[in-house]
């Protein structure tokens, strides 16, 4: 590792764990709740702890400002739910593209298991490739999804995992498989942090459970949007995934310091 990638990690994360909050979903669902005022929301995460924030490259001028000192992660391809295969992932931006915004690093989706996977593998090897000559850290957001595909089995996610770390990446993104042990299976499946989504919990206390079994299995911190942004308080939910994550605080526990409430 060079002496660049290694410190560009080390502001995108803080020892080897990670609270990332993407907010890149302005382009694929529009100006939904959280991220109209975008910069307030930036501000609060932060604030609680988050240790980076992702967007598209074209929100750059309104993250600058807002980070307290966190790390900026670029996101380089995209789709929309109005258009015709949410799947069909196309890059956004290039590596000059995302220095040129700020970025401390950048990140790329990747359906494994869907039509698009082949094409996507090329975009994500092509991305490494080119990161790799400006020591800028890759986060690939390896899911497995398509035709057939179980998105939380623990043999496909490890696959999925595998995938990112076989083309280069630097942190790889997938989905949780729902306790501890699968999880390791995903774990064990590359020598690369393994960050969790955040889906679409019931409850504070079941996003938290979730980060907790995640932890548990091996995982690395997580990579969560909406439920952190579109929360009634970003900056505490943040504050207690950030005590999970960096503390090894319990669930419970971490919503009683932010301030949460424990809904059993």
């Amino acid at each position: 590792m060079t002496a660049g990638l290694a410190a560009r990690l080390s502001r995108v994360g803080t020892d080897d764990r990670y609270v990332v909050v993407p907010m890149d979903h302005g382009i694929t669902l529009g100006a939904v709740k959280g991220l109209v005022d975008i910069e307030a929301t930036i501000d609060a995460v932060t604030r609680g702890g988050a240790d980076s924030v992702l967007t598209q490259k074209g929100i750059a001028p309104r993250v600058h400002g807002n980070l307290n000192g966190a790390g900026y992660i670029v996101h380089l391809n995209a789709s929309t739910v109005v258009g015709p295969d949410t799947n069909d992932k196309r890059v956004t931006g290039t590596v000059k593209d995302a220095i040129r915004a700020g970025a401390d690093a950048v990140s790329l989706h990747i359906n494994v298991g869907s039509n698009h996977e082949p094409k996507q593998m090329e975009d994500l090897a092509e991305l490494t490739s080119e990161a790799a000559d400006y020591g800028l850290p890759v986060l690939a957001m390896t899911y497995a999804r398509g035709p057939g595909v179980d998105e939380h089995d623990a043999e496909a996610l490890g696959h999925a995992a595998r995938f990112g770390e076989e083309l280069g990446a630097d942190i790889i993104k997938t989905a949780y498989s729902g306790d501890p042990d699968s999880f390791e299976r995903v774990t064990e499946s590359t020598r690369l942090p393994v960050v969790i989504a955040g889906g679409e919990p019931d409850s504070d206390l079941e996003s938290l459970r979730a980060v907790r079994g995640a932890m548990d299995g091996g995982g690395a911190g997580v990579s969560m949007g909406r439920t952190i942004f579109q929360h009634e308080d970003p900056e505490a939910i943040t504050r207690a995934v950030s005590a999970v994550v960096h503390d090894d605080a319990d669930a419970e526990s971490a919503l009683r310091e932010a301030g949460l409430a424990v809904e059993l």
